[in-house]
């Protein structure tokens, strides 16, 4: 690096880093420098995840970044004063940023560049390996493009975790003038944040993903949904695919293929159930987000009828990889049929929250103590939800099960979108079991008797357990065959799912309803 040339600084723009004040902090760096006639190259990056370091601040030395954090404007005067553009020590220093522990035990295939490069920057994009995937995928015939997503084992990083390969191939072989590519990133769940760290920090990843899913099927045009909640990972997408078309990977000619692929951004209209792809389908044709019957799939009969291909963003953003590495270097990676990586998101009541990308295989002991660093308020962890709202609260007898589909599905619990929320030993599991229906009465679309009447009752089922004690047991009875009804008679998983934290919640902390352990015992746990 010359002398002359400006120190490179990176502030994230991230929106978990804005809401920290990394606007106030890039400001005042800015005004810092130039009252000491420092010239310095501010460079706006996304979040690296490590998000109880935020705003991490990160200087390029010759020995590469130094990062420090977390960073306030009222820092600056003493970061300067200790020769933070050189990387000099601090008491916020956190010295070689791919060398802090919590980056370096990950595996960071999909979010390789997150936090590396400026998120709109082609330049940074293809200087990091952007678009090799594409090319790669422009030299194949489409069933080989789908053959590789097969033999990779890629699975849907949502709730069913279904072989995308398989979607991919439905509608290959669907005959139809048009076809569709829709990303559903209507991420709704608690304590996930994957989805609008990818659309913020690594936009150009989803484009050649849904390009590639394009090339794959014969699809001319695709959707992103996008929840209403995220302005600015809306903002930062639709420019990135605008400069993504001005540059001609994606338009009318794919890199100057025959293939044409145009992309638009819809936004979502705040409804937790247009997670479900049907009712998200509902939606991006104008109508209210109401779930479908099935059959015909979505692959066959999906957006305006037409065959769809339909994914959420971590999924589609894995596929650039492996077209790029090959099928086998992503199969490498994982256990079972869990085969490559899932960036795992802790959050709620922990000492270190952020995203951590991990094969699956590992266990959620190791995430919670050597990621998390336990909780935040520094009380015995109780609970955790994984998989979401709707997914089950694990207790300390299964956090060393792998962090696996099947090892899951196994104990009545679903890893669905990576989301992981910790609770203390202050938590009442009734009262969030009660949430947990009072949350599907309110977001339910209604089409179905199980989810929109059943979640109203289960509120009231849990009432009466809670405060009546002599109508206690004939009451939690009456909970798990209404918990029955919906698992196996709801249209979609709002319903269907609904009952995973309320059963997980009874049989492993039966005391928080008033039961005894041994009245749980006699129930069977619930079983996927």
């Amino acid at each position: 690096m010359s002398s002359s040339a400006p120190v490179k600084v990176y502030v994230p723009c991230d929106s978990a880093a804005l809401a920290q004040g990394a606007d106030e902090v890039a400001q005042a760096l800015s005004e810092a420098c130039s009252a000491r006639g420092i010239a310095i190259e501010l460079v706006r990056n996304g979040s690296r995840g490590l998000f109880w370091l935020e705003p991490l601040v990160e200087v390029e030395t010759p020995q590469g970044r130094v990062a420090y954090g977390p960073v306030t404007a009222q820092d600056l005067p003493s970061l300067l004063d200790a020769g933070l553009l050189q990387g000099g020590e601090h008491r916020l220093g956190q010295g070689l940023t791919e060398q802090i522990p919590y980056l370096a035990r990950q595996e960071r295939l999909t979010f390789a560049r997150m936090g590396v490069t400026a998120p709109l920057s082609l330049d940074d994009y293809e200087a990091h390996g952007g678009w090799a995937g594409l090319k790669a995928a422009l030299a194949m015939k489409p069933g080989a493009i789908v053959q590789s997503v097969l033999d990779s084992g890629l699975r849907g990083r949502g709730g069913a975790a279904f072989p995308a390969g398989i979607k991919w191939r439905t509608v290959l072989q669907a005959e139809s003038a048009q076809k569709y590519v829709v990303c559903n990133a209507d991420e709704g769940d608690s304590g996930t944040y994957s989805d609008r760290m990818t659309l913020e920090g690594d936009p150009y990843m989803l484009i050649e993903g849904m390009a590639i899913a394009a090339l794959a099927v014969g699809a001319t045009r695709g959707y992103v949904y996008v929840r209403s909640e995220y302005p600015h990972a809306c903002a930062t997408l639709a420019e990135a695919i605008r400069l993504a078309t001005a540059a001609a990977y994606i338009g009318d000619s794919v890199c100057g293929s025959a293939q044409a692929f145009h992309l638009e951004v819809r936004m979502g209209a705040g409804s937790y159930v247009c997670g479900e792809e049907t009712a998200m389908l509902e939606s991006l044709e104008g109508r209210r987000g109401v779930v479908r019957a099935k059959p015909p799939l979505p692959a066959i009969s999906g957006l305006f009828g037409q065959p769809t291909v339909i994914n959420n963003v971590i999924t589609l953003a894995s596929v650039p990889i492996i077209l790029a590495k090959g099928a086998d270097f992503y199969r490498d990676f994982g256990m079972g049929r869990s085969k490559g990586t899932l960036p795992f998101q802790l959050a709620g009541n922990v000492r270190q929250g952020g995203l951590v990308e991990k094969a699956f295989g590992l266990t959620l002991r190791e995430l919670l103590f050597e990621f998390g660093g336990g909780t935040r308020s520094g009380r015995p962890i109780k609970a955790v939800q994984v998989g979401g709202p709707l997914g089950a609260y694990v207790p300390e007898s299964q956090w060393d099960v792998p962090l696996d589909y099947e090892a899951y599905a196994a104990v009545g619990a679903v890893l669905g979108h990576g989301g992981i929320v910790v609770h203390d030993d202050t938590a009442n599991l009734a009262s969030l079991a009660r949430y947990a229906m009072s949350f599907c009465a309110i977001e339910s679309c209604g089409k179905c008797t199980p989810c929109r009447i059943g979640s109203t009752r289960g509120v009231e089922v849990i009432d009466r357990i809670t405060g009546a004690p002599e109508l206690r047991e004939q009451q939690v009875q009456l909970l798990r065959e209404l918990c029955d009804l919906m698992l196996h008679g709801s249209l979609c998983a709002m319903g269907g799912m609904t009952p995973y934290p309320v059963l997980s919640a009874l049989d492993h902390y039966p005391q928080d309803f008033g039961l005894s352990a041994a009245s749980s015992e006699n129930e069977p746990a619930l079983k996927v």
